[in-house]
Order: C-alpha cells, then sequence, then structure tokens
C-alpha cells in the first residue's frame, strides 16, 4: 500500500509526541524479574477486548526501544520502522485495524507480544480498545494489599468479564457485584455487559471532564461511590445533565476517597456553649435562629426499644428547651419510602434533621447534598461524609461494667452475651464485657449468642451451657411486657434483673442544639476537607450510663461506682494493657490503650468468649441491610 501524506503527516505528529516523554517503555520480563517471580502459572483468557489505557509496554525489553512509554514511535521519519508504521496508518484510516495483537495480561495490565505498531497506530487515533489474544501471568499470593485487590479482581473477572474497572480496595468488586444487583456467584450475560459498559463509560466521561483525573482515587472508586448513593438502576436512567450535576453536588465526598484516614472521631463534646458552666452560657442568644428539628425513626416507640430510646431524648429536649424549638417525630421510616420522607421533613420547615438508624445512612446523604442549607445527622459508625455527620455513643464502657457486675454475680462464671448485629462497636462492647467479667473473676466465660441467627434459639443454648448470668437486649420499648432486658439472672419463674445499660440520648441531642446556637458546630470540623465527622461520646460526657437494680450487694455497687468515675476521668481504659483474643495475642505492651479505631473495627473475640461473628449469610433477612452499611467486614 502506498503511503499517504495524511500518514506521513501522523507519524511525524506521533514521533514528536514520543519525542517528549522521558521514561521508557516497561517490559514485563523485567518487571516478572524485579518481582523475582520466577515460576508462574498463566491462563488463557482467549480473545479479549484490551483496554487502551490499560497497555503499559511491550513483553520483551527488546520491541520497546521503538516506543515511548505511551506506544508513540521513536525511529526517525523515513526509516523502514516509519514506513511500516505510516501503511498501518493509512490501512486504519481506510478500512479500521481489525486483526488481535497478542498480550499478555498481568495485575490487570497488558503486556504487547504481537502488534505492537498496531497499539501504536491506535494509540495515536485514540482509540478505546482492541482485540488482541491474551495470556494472564497470576501472580504468587501474598498478603500485600494489590497482590489482594487482584485477586479479588480475577473473581471478579471470571463472573463478569470486565477487564476496564479498577478499585483501591480488594472487598470493592464483590461490593460492584452487590450494587448492581447481583447475587456473589452470579455470572453475567451479554446484556449485562453491555448495559455496564453503557453506563460506566457515561459515568466515567462526566467524572473526568471535571477533574476526576486530578484526585488520587481511581474512577472505580468513584464509580463505586456514586452508584452507592444513587443506584445503579437510577444512574443507568440518568441523563447526561443529571450526571454532571450529581457529579458536581458530590465532589466534596470524593475527595473522602483520596485519603486511608477519611474520619475525624470527636470522643467528647467540643469546649464551648455546650459545656460552659455558668448558667447564663447555657441560655440561647435571644438573636439565635428557631431550630426546627425533625427526628426519622425506622419503627415506632412501642414495637422497638431502640426508637423508644431516641424518642425520650427528643421529648427531653423539647422539655429543655420549651418554646425555643420545634421538635417532630416521623416514624416507620425504611429504605425504600425514606427520600419521601426526608424531603417532607425539610418541605415542613426543618432545618435540624437526626435520622436515628443506620440504613437510612443513604437517603440522609442524597438529602444533604440536594439541601446543604439544612443540618442533617445520622445514628451511626465509622461511616465518613462530608455532608453528613453522624454520631454514636461508646456504649462498650457501660458493657464494661455491666461485665464485672455479671463476673461478680455469676455462681459458677458462666455468662451469656445475646449481641443482634455483627456492625462497627458490637464487637467492642462483647469484648468489653469479657474483659469486665474477667477482672473480677479470672475463670469467667462468656457464651456469645446473636438474636438475629436464622432459625436459631439463644435461649436454649444458654440454659444448655448452664448460664448463670446474662446480658440481653438493653432496654424494652413500652409495648414489649418480657422481664429479659439489661443484665439479669434467669429463672424458671421471673427473671431477676441486676443492671442495665442506658442510652442517654437527651444529653446528646441538648448538646447538640447548643453547639448550633452558640457557633460550635461550624469549628467541630473546620480543620480539613478530607475528613468526615463522627460524634462518639461516652460515659464522660452523660451519654451512657449504667443503672444498678436494688439485687445487687452494695459492695458491687460500689466496685461499679468507681469503675465509673476512674473512665470518665479518662484514668482507665478497658481496652488497655495486655490483650488476649481466641486466636492469641492482641498486644503484649501493658501500657498502650488500644486507639479509637481500632476498638471501632475490632474483628476479634477476647479469649474468654465462647462464640463466634456470624457470617452476612447467615442471618435473618431484615438483618442484611444494617450489616451491609455497618458491618465490620465493610472496612472500605
Amino acid at each position: 500500500m502506498a503511503v499517504t501524506p495524511e500518514a506521513v503527516s501522523a507519524y511525524e505528529k506521533a514521533w514528536r509526541m514520543g519525542k517528549r516523554e522521558d521514561e521508557p517503555m516497561e517490559a514485563l520480563d523485567d518487571i516478572l524479574k524485579e518481582k523475582k517471580i520466577a515460576a508462574t502459572r498463566e491462563i488463557s483468557l482467549g480473545l479479549v477486548q484490551i483496554p487502551i489505557d490499560q497497555i503499559a509496554g511491550t513483553k520483551t525489553a527488546g520491541r520497546s526501544a521503538a516506543f515511548s512509554k505511551s506506544f508513540y514511535p521513536l525511529l526517525e521519519p523515513g526509516s523502514e520502522f516509519a514506513y511500516k508504521w505510516c501503511s498501518l496508518c493509512g490501512s486504519h484510516m481506510k478500512e479500521g485495524i481489525r486483526d488481535p495483537i497478542k498480550a499478555y495480561e498481568f495485575m490487570n495490565k497488558f503486556y504487547v507480544e504481537e502488534g505492537n505498531k498496531r497499539v501504536s497506530v491506535l494509540k495515536y487515533f485514540g482509540a478505546v480498545s482492541i482485540p488482541g489474544t491474551v495470556t494472564r501471568i497470576v501472580p504468587p499470593w501474598s498478603d500485600d494489599r494489590e497482590t489482594r485487590t487482584y485477586y479479588a479482581f480475577m473473581e471478579f473477572y471470571n463472573l463478569s468479564r470486565i477487564n476496564y474497572i479498577w478499585f483501591s480496595h480488594e472487598n470493592s468488586f464483590e461490593r460492584l457485584q452487590k450494587l448492581v444487583g447481583k447475587r456473589p456467584d452470579e455470572v453475567w450475560t451479554d446484556d449485562d455487559r453491555i448495559e455496564f459498559s453503557g453506563t460506566y463509560s457515561r459515568f466515567l466521561i462526566e467524572f473526568e471532564a471535571q477533574g476526576g483525573k486530578k484526585l488520587t482515587i481511581t474512577p472505580g472508586d468513584a464509580f463505586l461511590f456514586f452508584i452507592g448513593i444513587y443506584d445503579y438502576k437510577a444512574l443507568s436512567n440518568m441523563t447526561t445533565a443529571e450526571i454532571r450535576e450529581k457529579l458536581q453536588k458530590t465532589w466534596e465526598e470524593f475527595k473522602l476517597l483520596t485519603t486511608d484516614d477519611p474520619l475525624e472521631l470527636q470522643m467528647s463534646p467540643a469546649e464551648g456553649g455546650a459545656v460552659k458552666k455558668n448558667i447564663f452560657a447555657r441560655l440561647i442568644p435571644a438573636s439565635a435562629e428557631k431550630v426546627n428539628v425533625a427526628f426519622l425513626h425506622e419503627r415506632t416507640a412501642e414495637t422497638s426499644d431502640w426508637t423508644y430510646a431516641h424518642e425520650l431524648g427528643r421529648m427531653h429536649l423539647q422539655e429543655t428547651f420549651d418554646e425555643q424549638i420545634s421538635t417532630t417525630c416521623y416514624e416507620n421510616v425504611t429504605e425504600e419510602n425514606a427520600d419521601g420522607v426526608l424531603e417532607q421533613a425539610i418541605a415542613d420547615g426543618n432545618n435540624l434533621i437526626f435520622t436515628t438508624a443506620p440504613t437510612l445512612l443513604m437517603a440522609s446523604l442524597r438529602a444533604a447534598i440536594e439541601h446543604p442549607e439544612v443540618k442533617i445527622l445520622n445514628c451511626s459508625l465509622n461511616t465518613s461524609h462530608r455532608r453528613v455527620r453522624t454520631y454514636y455513643a461508646r456504649m462498650y464502657e457501660a458493657k464494661f461494667l455491666m461485665g464485672a457486675i455479671a463476673g461478680a454475680m455469676s455462681e459458677n462464671g458462666r455468662l451469656g452475651y445475646l449481641a443482634d448485629y455483627p456492625i462497627f462497636g458490637a464487637t467492642a462492647s462483647i469484648n468489653a464485657f469479657a474483659l469486665g467479667a474477667k477482672m473480677v473473676n479470672p475463670r469467667a466465660k462468656v457464651y456469645l449468642e446473636w438474636s438475629t441467627i436464622r432459625n436459631h434459639n439463644p435461649e436454649e443454648t444458654f440454659r444448655r451451657n448452664d448460664v448463670t448470668v446474662i446480658s440481653g437486649q438493653d432496654m424494652l420499648a413500652p409495648g414489649q411486657g418480657a422481664r429479659r432486658f439489661g443484665l439479669y439472672r434467669p429463672s424458671d419463674t421471673m427473671p431477676v434483673n441486676l443492671a442495665m445499660p442506658v442510652w442517654h440520648w437527651g444529653k446528646f441531642y441538648e448538646k447538640m442544639i447548643r453547639n448550633i446556637m452558640d457557633g460550635t458546630w461550624k469549628f467541630d470540623n473546620a480543620s480539613t476537607e478530607t475528613k468526615g465527622l463522627n460524634y462518639w461520646w461516652g460515659m464522660s460526657a452523660g451519654i451512657v450510663d449504667v443503672l444498678c437494680s436494688h439485687n445487687l450487694p452494695i459492695g458491687t455497687v460500689r466496685l461499679i461506682d468507681l469503675l465509673k468515675n476512674t473512665i470518665c476521668r479518662d484514668d482507665f481504659e478497658p481496652f488497655s494493657g495486655v490483650l488476649y483474643s481466641q486466636t492469641g495475642v492482641v498486644q503484649m505492651d501493658a501500657n498502650k490503650v488500644l486507639s479509637p479505631e481500632e476498638i471501632i473495627e475490632m474483628d476479634w473475640l477476647a479469649e474468654n468468649v465462647i462464640g463466634s461473628i456470624p457470617e452476612t449469610e447467615d442471618l435473618i433477612e431484615k438483618a442484611q441491610p444494617v450489616v451491609d452499611l455497618q458491618g465490620i467486614d465493610n472496612k472500605n
């Protein structure tokens, strides 16, 4: 084929682009040698559509000398190489390049063995992909993050045959499978792949147009976060203008993905009007704007102890501020109707909204993005968002005291602990209870049961193991008549209540109102743009406590008061000193204290706990949404 002037011009331009690149092209053989990977496992992937952007180099170093790092030609115009490149360029401009190349894939990057000029020409013309016969080189397993992520990708690829999306975290591939509506082991159809390609491409164009390449996250990270908020099917049906608008409003949230430490924990109320001691400082300024406060509950106070506790908090708030604020309660709010209820609450004039269930987090975030003038807080732990602040209580401190009481009151040292969801904070409460029991009774054993396991009877298990003291449901809603709550001694007739933990949500809500009124609120998280704020207050702030029954000996009550005071003064931390788990040593330093982050994300059980953390598939259906959002294995 005769070389056309257009092809010669294209070569000269591509050659100049290559000369401007300083870095040499990568060679797979050199990479394997550097990583000391000698024996490799190879898998034939057959004919694959290779994303051009993921072609990183050549198979051997000898083939790389003619090309720059980005596959632009380096040999002089007029050379035999340039002639062949121009001939291929002319052929492409006339009828397109269809012949597949031959390449190797390693760690989701591709290295060309045959067809370098085809890649170079297509790269110059801005092609998105090229067909190729691909052989995968599987790296040996290691526990480093890069290899773990690649192995997770291979599992995802076996189901989806999608190779153009990448994440920073290994769990993200599994999460994507779920968010697109697939079962963990479900294979994608051709229609699934076509739909996903179109949806992801439309997102990617708008994401990069707004500066996505400047962020230190992968486009896949941003896409996964986006469909976690807005839903994959909803994104599929959005117009380009809608995607662009929502990306602009969500951009601050993407910044939190750029750091490995996106969460700021506030462990106690900030200094300011919320903690000033003189009575005049506790008055809201006369000029302060009236606060209309909405509470959104997943259930009703009559059917849920959790909702009942928050309703007590709302009533405390209304009584404390009387005519200075207005509160409204919205009940039976689910993931399905939450968007509408939030919009209604905002339309009703509420400028401060508390959503009291973790399952309402995403709806809270969507509302906060659309209405930045409204302050929205969600009751959950270890979640990081700029638009929504989250709050929770350090209940593990109270559980430590409950464990001490249980250890002192048990005749045989066999204690029971009934947990509900395996979520952030729950494991810390279990372990704190076990450590408290062990402190007063070195032989104490804690039999762990879960109320959310399918087809399981925890009470029967406790009876079979001759458990003498049980930590059950924290409290009861008014419509429930049982006495199996708090810490109790089981009986054939009537359980004997010994103590109960208390969530003083009213005190938290009161402090929040004062923070907002005196201006402290805006300084709580003003130091950084790459962290979300989580209020995680404990006994020192009066948010959690333990109420002792008259059935306790006076000496035990005095011990609990002493422990409570030392915790409140920060003189003692339950997770300090030498700690052992079921599988070995957690820490050996007698002077060390676990960090708040280590306590929140605790995924081990203390050595004197008999039981395990359940798998998600073993849980009842209503537990699934909570665990999906807050599960202790969901750390990314």
